[in-house]
């Protein structure tokens, strides 16, 4: 099946909680990644998400990145809680 991947940049302002990521985030920058693929049999194309994941953007420093599976629906209430 075709995949398609989207990915967007989300900026915390404040340190942020995320239980599908293991909880407590520092603030920063992330690249946020979803995969989709396609389903078949309809005619239309129509996509379902397979993953989300979020990727810490390296600091100055070199610090370690780490790659995490998150619940979408967690990071949208995190996006909200941080706007606040």
């Amino acid at each position: 099946m075709p995949n398609r991947t989207h990915t967007s940049t989300l900026v915390f302002q404040r340190p942020f909680s995320i239980k599908s990521a293991g909880g407590m985030q520092p603030a920063g920058t992330y690249t946020v990644e979803t995969e989709e693929e396609l389903v078949e049999g309809l005619s239309f194309p129509a996509y379902r998400r397979v993953s989300t994941t979020i990727t810490r953007q390296a600091n100055d420093a070199g610090a370690l990145v780490q790659v995490l599976a998150i619940d979408p629906r967690e990071l949208e209430q995190a996006q909200a809680a941080d706007r606040l």
